[in-house]
């Protein structure tokens, strides 16, 4: 375990470089499995989640190299075995995306309940029933069985809710399934659009890429493939807030226009100046911005409330919280996707944030207020980071507990921000 110590009020400034999408690469990873012929993937994000998957692939039989200082990992699954380690599963919430690729390729998959973060009821039933649409047999208890001894067949499925790792997960199983599936009501995240063109890059005939039904023609075989992840706008929204909050002027590089406009927007609501070049697909922030909240039609209360692409994603709802509390008015919060999301706020009320919790899922921020230095611990990788942010904004030196949870999701996230002016350490207990 370690903590991070960071003493508050410098500016966030600098050039700051979007890594890969750990969303997109956790799944990307996982196709893999779906070919015996080597797999690259480019600009992969060098993460304690990325790193976790990788060893389940090794574990699994397939022949993992890493290159780090090329950003890129090189993966030949020749021979698997079809059992996942219990204890990698549970460090990891992306272990669940195994299930499809194995089932496809090998017709049998035994898998443990995944880790990750506790946000809330994270259901796999989606999983679960989609797969047994596609002709799997599922028996459940301390461990997942999913067998397909004849292969799978495709289907017509509507989802009950539109879930990322669900509809990756039918995705990845669809494409070596004999016939046609149709996915409908399917998540439509740059993630999802990711692993779709690299499957389709492997042989697969996958339509509908960026909407929220998709058919799938199964083939007979895979080929492997090289493909660069994406970049992840998460990670360039938590470190726009970081500037913000403290005066800074930063540049943010390699930012996907197509995500922009889902990117930018709740920003717009706080009043937040950039500028954006679409070619050289950077943005720049510039300094000390006076943050002030845009209300609604009649000066109602603006509600910003998180939801399935290309609504605002609910991975960016912490670190918004904390930006309200430097935008002069009043905010209403609504995560609708997880009911232990906004348990953190508790620390930022002990910063001298001025919020009222109306239940689980909603919360009111009254800004601006001045934060102080506390001694919090992160829940998870995004509360964890929004506590960072708060901490570079607070008077005085903060201490932040559990910090390797945030190391789950960004990478080197104490040496990005001393590059970029902010005065922290890490300690490791």
């Amino acid at each position: 375990m370690s903590k991070l110590i960071i003493h508050g009020r410098k500016s966030i400034s600098g050039t700051h470089r979007t890594p890969g999408n750990k969303n997109a690469a956790l799944p990307m990873i996982a196709a893999s499995l779906l070919t015996s012929e080597p797999v690259t993937l480019k600009n992969l994000p060098l993460i304690v989640d990325v790193r976790t998957t990788l060893k389940l692939l090794s574990d699994l039989g397939a022949e993992v190299k890493l290159n780090e200082s090329k950003r890129e990992v090189t993966i030949h699954a020749r021979k698997i075995r079809t059992k996942v380690s219990k204890e990698l599963c549970g460090k990891v919430r992306s272990s669940i995306l195994f299930a499809g690729p194995l089932l496809a390729r090998c017709g049998a998959a035994t898998l443990y309940p995944p880790g990750g973060d506790v946000i809330g009821r994270r259901r796999i039933d989606t999983h679960l029933e989609g797969l047994k649409s596609l002709g799997a047999s599922i028996a459940t208890g301390s461990s997942y069985s999913f067998k397909a001894p004849k292969g799978l067949t495709g289907a017509y499925i509507l989802l009950d809710e539109a879930s990322v790792t669900a509809t990756e997960n039918l995705i990845m199983a669809a494409t070596l399934a004999k016939g046609t599936t149709v996915l409908y009501n399917t998540a439509c995240e740059p993630h999802v659009q990711n692993l779709c063109t690299m499957l389709n890059a492997m042989g697969a005939k996958i339509s509908g890429t960026g909407t929220n039904r998709l058919t799938i023609e199964g083939v007979e075989k895979l080929h492997g493939t090289e493909q660069r992840i994406g970049p992840d706008y998460i990670d360039a929204g938590s470190y726009m807030v970081a500037a913000l909050i403290t005066g800074g002027d930063l540049t943010i590089e390699d930012i996907e226009p197509d995500d922009f406009s889902v990117l930018i927007k709740p920003f717009t609501r706080f009043g937040v100046k950039y500028h954006f070049d679409p070619l050289k697909k950077t943005l720049r922030l510039p300094p000390r911005q006076k943050l002030k909240t845009e209300y609604d039609f009649g000066d109602a209360i603006p509600k910003i409330e998180d939801g399935p692409w290309p609504m605002l994603p609910s991975d960016l709802m912490s670190v918004l919280i904390v930006l309200a509390t430097q935008a002069r008015g009043t905010t209403m919060f609504f995560e609708k996707m997880f009911e232990s999301r906004m348990y953190f706020v508790d620390h930022l009320l002990g910063m001298g944030a001025r919020i009222v919790q109306c239940d689980p899922h909603r919360i009111v921020v009254t800004g601006p207020t001045p934060l102080h230095s506390s001694r919090v611990a992160s829940p998870d990788i995004r509360a964890g980071m929004a506590l960072l942010i708060a901490a570079l904004g607070a008077k005085g030196e903060t201490t932040i507990l559990n910090a390797n949870s945030i190391d789950r999701g960004y990478e080197a996230v104490e040496q990005e921000l001393r590059a970029l002016n902010a005065s922290i350490e890490r300690v490791n207990d």
